[in-house]
This record gives C-alpha cells, structure tokens and sequence, in this order.
C-alpha cells in the first residue's frame, strides 16, 4: 500500500514535466545545400522532437521553428546553431527568444502576404551579411529556451573532416598543396581569430600525408575589399602549388561548398568536390550530443 501511495503521488509530477524539444538554427544556402543539413538532423529526430530555423538569427524563421515545436507539446527548448562560429548572431538570437532584451514586439502582421514581402527584403540584405537590416523582433512564446554556445570552429570536428576531405582528393602527396577555405568575417582582428581557429585542421591535414604545403585562409566573401586580398592569396597560393608539375587541392573548411563566392575560384587550377564539413555523421553526432549538453546544463 505504501508503495502504491508513492506511485500515485508521483505520477502527477511526472505527467506534468514539460516536453524537451530541439531547435537546430542554420544559414541556410540552395536545395543541395539544406538536404545536407536536413540529413545532418537525423540523429537528433530520433531521440526528440526537433524543428529547423533557417537565417542569421531570422525573427520570423524562428517564430515558425518555435510555433511548430508548441505544436508538438514542447516548452524547454534546446536551441542549438548550426554556424562555424560559435559567436555568430548569438546577441541577436538571445534578444529574439527573449533571453536579452533589445527586441521588440512582433509585427502584427508578421504572417501577411506584405509582411512576406519585407521577409523577402530581409533576406536580400541577410545575402550582404547585415543582419542589422533584418527586423529584430521577440517570438511570441510559451516556452522557456537554453542555448549552446559551441561553434563548429570550436568542436573539434573540423581536423577529422578536412584531413578526410584532402586524403579523398589525393593522388601524390609529395606534389600536392592544400588550401582550406574558410569564410572568415570583414574585421581584421576577428578574421585573424579565424585562422588560427582553423590551425588544429591544418595540422591535422599535415599529419595525414606528406603534402608538399598546407595553409588555411579566409574568402571573407561578403566584404569586397578583405575578399579582394583573400582572393590574391589564394591565386598566389595556387600559382605556387602548380611549380614542377604540382597541383592545388582546395577544401571548403565551410558546412557545405564555398558559397555565393565559389566565382572567385573559377578558373583557378584546381582540384575540388565541394564538401565541407557536410556530409559527415560526425556533424550529426556533434547536434545530438550538443542538444544534450544544453538540456542538462539547464537541469531539465
């Protein structure tokens, strides 16, 4: 009988815990670009319900994920982006799930036809990097959120990944070079950090042949000036790597392919395949196992 009385006492609390859910935020890029992050999505659907925001930090792309997460029952949402850098658009996001303030009110017509209209707006000046321009406004919710903080920069991933990608694209090391490209950020200072963010991955691609050389730079695409040195760089870099019969393998130290920018490289002499750091089941481990670092650094 006492054994029951616990049972019974103990089933309401139970019952009432809120529903756990995740919220994946990603750039978001053309159809064989999102069907590589969907697939990356996989593991962490399995285990809980999970909902995707496309956009640096898109208001109304959000409001969307949350409102089909509630849908689902959930009300502690692990919010997990999907960016190399751990920093990116994390203010942002904050003031827009109401965890900093800074964001106002949802438009009341965020949902019209004239609202698409100005998310079509948004989205051109998302395509320049300028967040600043997107509408910064809080999701109408009933839900409590906890973010991660990790980027892919910062996981660990990349080295596996990149070395993986350069022995893929290898024929004869002793006569090969390989550049990874990252996209790096406008101010110096902060691109720097990139670099050397990107250091472990080229030790990494070092140790796995006897490459002839291996650097990481920078496309830095959507800041003309800083894209027209990086741009330099990697033709210097190129036009080296073809001395005495050499070739360039260049990899996309990216989530997937080079971008809008990937012009830059055309006609280069180079050896390529466009993946990034997708595809690859270690990304889709890093979202599941990141999802659950969040629930429980929240004591959920």
């Amino acid at each position: 009988m006492i054994f029951a009385l616990l049972a019974a006492l103990a089933l309401p609390s139970f019952a009432a815990e809120p529903k756990v859910g995740v919220l994946v935020m990603a750039h978001g890029g053309d159809p064989a670009w999102n069907a590589v992050v969907e697939q990356a999505l996989e593991p962490l659907k399995a285990v809980r319900p999970t909902a995707l925001a496309y956009g640096m930090a898109d208001a109304a792309t959000l409001q969307k994920a949350v409102a089909e997460l509630e849908g689902k029952g959930v009300r502690r949402t692990a919010v997990v982006r999907l960016f190399l850098s751990g920093d990116s658009f994390l203010v942002r996001t904050e003031k827009i799930l109401g965890l900093a303030s800074g964001a106002g009110e949802r438009p009341r017509d965020w949902d019209s036809p004239a609202d698409h209209s100005h998310h079509h707006e948004a989205h051109a000046a998302m395509a320049h990097m300028d967040p600043d321009k997107m509408p910064l406004w809080k999701v109408v919710t009933v839900s409590t959120f906890a973010l991660s903080r990790e980027g892919l920069l910062e996981a660990g991933l990349g080295p596996p990944i990149m070395a993986k990608r350069a022995l893929a694209l290898s024929k004869e090391p002793a006569k090969e070079s390989v550049l990874l490209v990252a996209h790096g950020v406008g101010d110096d200072k902060d691109d720097a950090r990139w670099r050397e963010a990107m250091a472990p991955a080229v030790a990494a691609v070092r140790k796995a042949a006897g490459f002839r050389r291996v650097q990481g730079v920078t496309l830095r695409d959507d800041w003309p000036e800083a894209h027209a040195r990086s741009v330099a760089e990697i033709k210097a870099f190129v036009a080296d790597a073809g001395r005495d019969g050499g070739r360039a393998l260049v990899v996309p130290y990216r989530l997937f392919g080079f971008g809008p920018q990937a012009g830059a490289l055309a006609g280069l002499d180079i050896v390529s395949d466009d993946k990034g750091l997708l595809p690859d089941p270690l990304v889709g481990e890093w979202l599941k196992a990141g999802a659950e670092r969040v629930v429980k650094s929240a004591g959920w």
